[in-house]
């Protein structure tokens, strides 16, 4: 019979161990995330908006996968990038494996190199799982929620884009060195240190195992290249998603195989955005290594692009629709957009107004919308920081009911054209003949006009009244209809706030079938922007690259 007294001492131990693990549950570790994707503004629309939600992770709970961050590349510019991002990377594994989250070292046909580490005996000593989900060791090119968009990128030829020469020689180097000059990779970078606890595979079967094993629902990946090795791996992207992992990519932890010489002629950082958005709206959110390490999310050196935010709430002239198309083929190249519809279910509500607070320009396409006070705010502490405006046709009339009272909860800002613009919108003219346009007075060299054939441009609706324009303003073009007074077409100006304004009362759909209305509006972006030059040359397509 045991002594009363153990009994006592036993008990009192049992709990003690009771309240330890409950403490050490209620302390786990938790990673504060803002998980970004895309909804359709209503189904089939073609639209999004950009939706942030916050999320915590047990960490505890959490694998983070580095993919194929090898040690070279068969691109040059890629094992550039690489290098580039891989200090920051190995920060952040640093904090993560701190933090309690399991790190995953996973660059692909590399297994050898690590076959008596400890991270890589690790893996292979796991029990493979005993529901290993259907072709989990298997590449994934498509899950079937991709069905619904259509892929952002032309990557066919491999997504080269060094230059031809250096190339070759990149080439004749890696053989010198030994290695396969189309596949050279042997480790993992070196900067990225690997720790005895850590996991090293580059199996689908093997890691999901390890996951299942350690109990791990979330996963974060980070590494290159998102649109191939990162989205389509065993262990990718695509696998975890469809098998029910809640999954991650750092945006700002990856890069693409990406040739600004194919489809769709972009920046190579642009071609990024393109797979990160097409990631959000049909796979998984995606966050930035900031929200664990502070400070700002990494941006590759030569990424020098403005970020220009374009927002679109109007009904009439369907710039929902050509925006979008112009921004793809005239801004890709210089610029990094982001782009805010209105809702189509709420009229006075245009979600995502948030991204202002990281944009460098905002162009207004908007008609006659008050808004949440908080949004109206985002709008009005970018202007009021002095950041540049660019507003076309019915941006005059963006915020104002006519002096109409608001309905409760919503706020207009009926002093933005006069404030802002440096307009004086009071109206149009009817629907009739086009303007004919002509360029102002003293306006001949202005950089925006450059390469513009004002010859060959017409208004292609009815020619707003805005006389007279604030003194701080210069006029650009004039339109002249029969019959009645011209009237200022586009002009620049100097906000209230001190900010570059471009205005311009063209932007009728039609406006954007013309190739001088294009090039003007893209140099008024880069003019609003400070771009040195302003003219983009040809049909946007890159000069250089394979």
């Amino acid at each position: 019979m045991m002594r009363p007294g153990l009994v006592v001492l036993l008990t009192a131990l049992s709990v003690a161990t009771a309240f330890a693990a409950d403490a050490a549950k209620a302390s786990s570790p938790k990673l504060s995330l803002q998980l970004r994707s895309r909804v359709e503004t209503k189904e089939s629309s073609g639209r999004f908006h950009t939706v942030v939600r916050p999320a915590e992770w047990d960490a505890n709970k959490t694998a983070l996968i580095v993919c194929d961050m090898w040690d070279l590349h068969h691109c040059l510019n890629a094992t550039r990038r690489v290098g580039e991002m891989a200090p920051r990377l190995n920060r952040l594994l640093n904090e993560a494996r701190a933090r309690g989250v399991l790190i995953i070292h996973a660059p692909s046909s590399c297994m050898a190199t690590y076959k008596d580490h400890p991270a890589r005996k690790r893996a292979l000593q796991t029990p493979r799982a005993k529901d290993l989900p259907k072709d989990i060791g298997s590449w994934c090119t498509r899950i079937p929620s991709e069905e619904k968009g259509k892929y952002p990128i032309d990557q066919s030829d491999g997504g080269e884009d060094d230059d031809l020469a250096e190339h070759r020689d990149w080439a004749k180097k890696l053989e010198t060195m030994g290695r396969n000059p189309r596949a050279p990779w042997k480790s993992q970078i070196d900067t990225l240190k690997i720790h005895d606890d850590d996991i090293i595979s580059d199996n689908g079967e093997e890691i999901w195992s390890v996951l299942e094993q350690r109990g791990i629902g979330n996963v974060i990946l980070v590494g290159v290249h998102t649109n191939m090795c990162v989205l389509g791996r065993p262990f990718g992207l695509r696998q975890m998603a469809k098998n029910g992992k809640n999954v991650v990519l750092l945006r700002d932890m990856t890069d693409t195989m990406y040739n600004p010489a194919r489809a769709p002629y972009v920046s190579h950082f642009t071609g990024t955005d393109l797979i990160v958005e097409h990631i959000e709206k049909w796979v998984c959110p995606t966050a930035t290594s900031d929200q664990l390490l502070g400070g700002k999310p990494f941006r590759f050196a030569g990424d020098k692009r403005p970020h220009v935010v374009i927002v679109m709430a109007e009904d009439e002239y369907k710039t929902e629709q050509s925006l979008p198309e112009f921004a793809l083929k005239h801004l890709g190249q210089a610029f990094r957009v982001s782009q805010v519809h209105g809702s189509d279910k709420d009229r006075y509500d245009i979600p995502g107004l948030e991204v202002l607070e990281e944009a460098d320009v905002v162009l207004v396409s908007v008609r006659r919308r008050v808004l949440p006070r908080a949004q109206l705010d985002a709008i009005r502490k970018f202007v009021e920081r002095g950041k540049p405006v660019v507003g076309i046709r019915t941006a005059s009339h963006a915020f104002s009911l006519q002096k109409k009272k608001p309905p409760e909860g919503f706020v207009s800002w009926e002093e933005f054209d006069r404030d802002v613009l440096g307009g004086n919108y009071t109206g149009h003219h009817g629907a009739g003949p086009k303007a004919v346009l002509r360029v102002a007075e003293g306006a001949t060299g202005h950089p925006i006009l450059a390469g513009v054939e004002v010859a060959e441009l017409k208004g292609c609706s009815s020619l707003y009244k805005v006389r007279p324009l604030a003194k701080t303003t210069t006029a650009l073009l004039i339109g002249s209809i029969e019959g009645k007074p011209a009237e200022p077409v586009a002009w620049v100006n100097r906000s209230k706030f001190g900010g570059r304004v471009f205005y311009t009362s063209l932007g009728h759909r039609d406006d954007f079938k013309q190739p001088a209305f294009n090039q003007f509006l893209r140099n008024a972006i880069a003019w609003a922007a400070g771009l040195s030059g302003t003219r983009e040359s040809g049909s946007g397509k890159p000069t250089t690259g394979r």
